[in-house]
């Protein structure tokens, strides 16, 4: 409501016939379409904005202001001689700058000398947004349209505003009122490069304009999802997060919730393994997907494989792709499918099997290009073909879902001209003919982003996005009657969600994945058809997965899982790896949960092949009660070999120990749940054909994938399993998360707070010297300042610390300020060793960054021995020092003007003893740096060092040397930067007087620093041309 009524306020403002606050007192006349575009969308207002000028603004010289203003501290800002929106007038330019009459009133001449400054200033925009999600999406747009400087700069509880700006600039100073410095034809020549630079300003602005038209801005259809990226949302996807994550503070961010695990009817509850796919053949990064597609192909030709289709990332720079893959569910082989011919890139289509036919419908292509073709690729031949469908016309869709039952391809819902749609639609493969389907019953809602498959002559649909919020409902349809129904949910029903993926297995239906990201684990929901019953089974996986807009494919008894990512302001763009779980103890499970429930009292034990201890009716009594916990006890000479195949297939507890029975002539191994399940399964007649198990049997079976060989040659090696009655459990310390939830739990209780506010702990911190550093979002809710230090103290003790810091915002002014708060603890000096470098700082004064340690490496690793180096931004000395002591340069000249920086530079210089080759140069590096001295220079500045380019070759020896320039670049877009800056230094250099070739020698990617922004080093070779 606020936001709605400071948007009122503001537009009743912008439509008033009074002058606004601005000293031209209204909106510029270029980009009033612009805005009036922005302010129609519901979540987005504009504040204040400049369509680009040109100008030449005076200031008071340094002498004037002290003169004049000796009782203040601060001087005079300036003011405007000459400003425009357009293109400017060279002519009258000219006239202003030299007047035909010097004594004329217009003359730039005064009494009092001012300094005069030619420049020119692009489009900057600053609109406040409803929410995090809108200001992404948002800056996200107005980056892809070339404004790379924009971003989130205010997060507030009350108020979130982005800046849209790019950084085509110019700024040159002309001299003095008491004399000019240039000449005409100089003059002549600033405003032609200021008026290119406004065209192509004023066509970056209308590209945005028209960016935000084709997405169907003033329809209010910036709705989340639409986009190539899935963006979390900060509020809803990372729970009670501060949205201040956004704008840097990334390492607080906590993806998932908590889920309870749950038992049923005694039967210890089903975990299943999820493990990464080992991928040969091409590199795993050409998996890095999302929004493509996947077929399970059984044909003799590529028996249990997965084709993929299209999707958004791949290997190199993140792109719209048009590639097909083969991936060989059992060995991992990948491979390229090479056609004749095939379609363009896309994401977001469907691609469904009809026999030996794989059918591609829409999708896609890019921002602009919402497809409605239907493609189709003959399996057994590899030829793609477009389809010239009759029937009706299949709307422009992507995210839509599609299903097949016989020969016809079912697809409901997506967004449809930019409109979220609830009709279906019927392709009958045979006659290629379009219908749009006549429903009936309960309808589901229109969304995009939801689930179709098919079970039996029905179809399933769970979840998707409805353009407010995620779904969370199970409608079936029947195709005889073309009756929609809702589903009941019962049982442990799964969380709403969008962007998942879902696939059959027998009689049941998986749900995984999707956004919002709420569980600490991932977990699997299956929804049993027959007894209409969910289920959440939990996965046991190592890291941390996104499986958001990835595919599953149902091979055999595995589910292949490939892709996955999002994209977040916080932590930027991710990718996950391909996956494999396998689905077989999903059966079992039923019939134990059969057994469990039937009322007889027969007894598990008794299976000559055994599996389960013959004497559990005497240990347990007649009630069947099934131990929590077992172990796989087998003779000592098979220990080693069953220890192996246990461990390969994730099936060896390693929570608990092993231990020998009868003097170490039985050797029993802790095992898992869900090897119990597969186990006590395994039947006299299962393992026939298989003989006395030997060494040789032992090497066949590490080195096939399939999990039901390795049961059988257990089963014939003699191993049973028995309930563990000695559980010797492996002393695991805890994590310092649990320590410090476990002391903050007891701090709520005594102070009688409630305990969800342990949702808010941070799960991730970083630690500099002695001091752990919280991230910026820590503990931010009002209720915990009721605790005051008690608090501080506590998570300090709790993770061994010292002292206690909480992270802020990198001050934006030129030197950079760290705004770390300390918490516990005196002061912010630290002392941090890195690659055999001593670091020594003031944490809350000044930054540093762990991203750039394999740049700070890789200069190190250089061979300086006899090298002069001018480091332009040597801060702390984060390169000057291993310049220095690893590289062993013969000297370094380090430029740096914030003074707390300087101070903790000549610290470090003295404490890696290295203070007598280096030279610091305090002040702007534009007027400290030494000419003509260096063999190298180096250029660390984020996001551009291209206001020091010049400095850094006038720094060079006459001959040449090299440079290292730094820069934040758009990934489509490394190529023309790097070879921008080489042709920039290159035109300075000529106009400096040198005669040098120019060449780039290594472009080193350091980091990603925001989606799609990466943080390149150019190396930039100059060389002495002979004459």
């Amino acid at each position: 409501m606020e936001f709605d009524k400071r948007k009122k306020a503001t537009l009743a403002t912008m439509s008033s016939p009074e002058p606004d606050k601005s000293p031209k007192g209204d909106v510029d006349a270029p980009i009033i379409p612009l805005l009036k575009t922005l302010n129609t969308h519901p979540s987005y207002f504009t504040t204040s904005s400049c369509s680009g000028r040109i100008s030449i603004l005076s200031t008071p010289t340094t002498t004037a202001a002290t003169a004049t203003t000796t009782t203040k501290k601060k001087a005079k800002g300036g003011n405007w001689v000459f400003i425009t929106h357009e293109l400017a007038n060279p002519n009258s330019v000219q006239n202003l700058i030299f007047p035909l009459n010097p004594n004329s009133t217009e003359s730039t001449q005064s009494c009092n000398q001012e300094n005069l400054v030619f420049r020119f200033e692009p489009l900057i925009i600053a609109v406040e947004c409803k929410d995090c999600f809108s200001a992404q999406k948002l800056v996200s747009l107005a980056i892809s349209c070339g404004f790379r400087e924009s971003g989130i700069t205010s997060v507030s509880h009350k108020r979130i505003i982005v800046a849209i700006r790019c950084s085509i600039r110019l700024e040159v100073p002309l001299g003095d009122t008491g004399m000019i410095m240039v000449s005409k034809e100089y003059l002549n020549y600033l405003v032609g490069i200021a008026n290119e630079k406004m065209e192509a300003n004023r066509k970056r602005s209308d590209g945005f304009h028209d960016a935000l038209l084709k997405i169907g801005f003033l329809e209010s259809e910036i709705d989340r999802g639409v986009g190539d990226f899935e963006f979390l949302n900060m509020n809803e996807d990372l729970g009670d997060q501060d949205c201040s994550l956004i704008n840097g503070g990334g390492d607080g961010v906590q993806l998932r919730g908590e889920i309870k695990e749950e038992t049923s009817n005694g039967v210890p509850e089903l975990s299943l393994p999820i493990k990464p796919m080992v991928i040969t053949g091409e590199p795993i990064e050409k998996l890095y997907l999302w929004g493509h597609s996947a077929c399970t192909l059984e044909t003799t030709k590529n028996p249990k494989s997965v084709l993929l289709f299209g999707g958004f990332g791949g290997m190199g720079r993140h792109a719209r792709r048009k590639d097909s893959w083969l991936l060989d569910s059992v060995s991992g082989q990948l491979e390229l499918v090479d056609f004749a011919n095939s379609l363009p890139p896309r994401l977001g289509h469907t691609a469904s099997l009809v026999g030996d036919l794989m059918f591609v419908i829409g999708g896609r292509a890019d921002p602009g290009n919402v497809l409605n073709d239907v493609w189709v690729l003959n399996t057994t031949n590899n030829e793609w073909k477009q389809l010239q469908c009759g029937g009706i016309e299949f709307p422009h869709s992507h995210r839509h879902a599609a299903a097949i039952i016989g020969s016809n391809v079912y697809v409901f819902g997506g967004i449809h001209n930019g409109i979220i749609s609830s009709a279906m639609y019927k392709l009958d493969t045979l006659n290629l003919k379009w219908e749009e389907v006549s429903v009936h019953g309960q309808k589901p809602s229109a969304r995009h982003s939801h689930t179709l498959v098919s079970y039996d002559s029905r179809l399933f649909m769970f979840g998707g996005f409805d353009g407010v919020k995620a779904l969370g409902d199970l409608y079936s349809f029947d195709v005889h009657s073309h009756t929609w129904k809702k589903e009941k949910m019962a049982g442990s029903t799964p969380y709403a969600r969008f962007s998942h993926t879902m696939f059959v297995y027998k009689n049941y239906i998986g749900v995984m994945g999707g956004c919002p990201i709420k569980q600490h684990y991932q977990e699997l929901s299956i929804f049993e058809v027959g007894s209409s019953l969910w289920k959440r089974i939990k996965l046991n996986s190592i890291g941390e997965d996104l499986f958001v807009r990835s595919t599953t494919s149902v091979v055999g008894d595995d589910l292949v899982i490939v892709g996955g990512g999002a994209s977040c302001y916080a932590f930027g763009t991710k990718f996950s790896e391909p996956m494999r779980i396998n689905l077989l103890p999903l059966v079992s499970l039923a019939e134990i949960r059969d057994e469990t429930n039937d009322e007889t009292n027969t007894r598990i034990g008794k299976r000559s092949n055994g599996g389960f201890d013959t004497n559990l009716e005497g240990i347990y009594g007649r009630k069947k009660i099934i131990p929590l916990r077992w172990v796989l006890r087998v003779d000592k000479k098979h220990a080693k070999p069953t220890k192996d195949v246990l461990k390969k297939f994730g099936w060896l507890d390693t929570e608990r120990k092993v231990y020998t029975q009868e003097n170490g002539a039985h050797v029993c191994f802790p095992i898992t749940k869900e090897f119990v399940v597969l186990y006590q399964n395994k039947k006299p007649g299962l393992n026939e054909g298989v003989d006395e198990v030997n060494d040789v049997n032992f090497q066949e079976i590490l080195k096939v994938s399939s999990s039901t060989r390795a049961l059988d040659l257990l089963v014939a090696s003699g191993a049973t399993s028995h309930a563990d009655h000695v559980v010797k459990v492996r002393k695991a310390s805890s994590s310092p998360l649990k320590v410090m939830k476990e002391a903050v739990a007891s701090l709520l209780n005594r102070h009688n707070l409630t305990s969800d506010l342990l949702e808010q702990l941070p799960t991730r911190w970083e630690r500099l010297g002695d001091i752990v550093v919280l991230p910026m979002n820590s503990f931010k809710d009002s209720v915990w300042d009721s605790l005051g230090n008690d608090l501080w103290s506590t998570v300090a003790e709790s993770l061994g610390a010292r002292r206690l810091a909480r992270q802020g915002r990198i001050s934006p002014t030129g030197t950079r300020d760290s705004g770390l708060e300390i918490l516990v603890g005196d002061n912010g000096w630290v002392d941090h060793c890195e690659n055999g470098v001593l670091y020594s700082f003031d944490a809350t004064k000044c930054m540093f960054s762990w991203g750039n340690l394999s740049e700070k490496r890789r200069m190190g690793e250089l061979d300086c021995k006899d090298e002069v180096i001018v480091d332009l931004f040597a801060g702390i000395g984060y390169f000057t020092l291993p310049f220095l002591v690893k590289a062993n340069a013969k000297m370094v000249y380090a430029c740096e003007w914030n003074p707390h920086a300087i101070e903790a530079l000549r610290r470090n210089l003295e404490a890696n003893s290295v203070a007598d080759r280096c030279v610091v140069l305090e002040g702007d590096n534009r007027v400290t740096a030494p000419k003509g001295v260096a063999d190298r220079v180096n250029l660390g500045l984020l996001p551009s060092s291209e206001g020091s380019w010049e400095t850094a070759v006038r720094a060079l020896r006459s001959n040449g040397g090299m440079m290292h320039v730094h820069g934040n670049v758009k990934d489509s877009e490394e190529d023309s930067w790097t070879k921008q800056v080489s042709k920039s230094i290159k035109e300075i250099s000529r106009s400096e007087g040198y005669n040098w070739e120019v060449l780039i020698e290594h472009v080193e990617r350091v980091k990603w620093y925001a989606p799609h922004i990466r943080h390149l080093v150019v190396d930039i070779r100059c060389k002495q041309i002979e004459s």
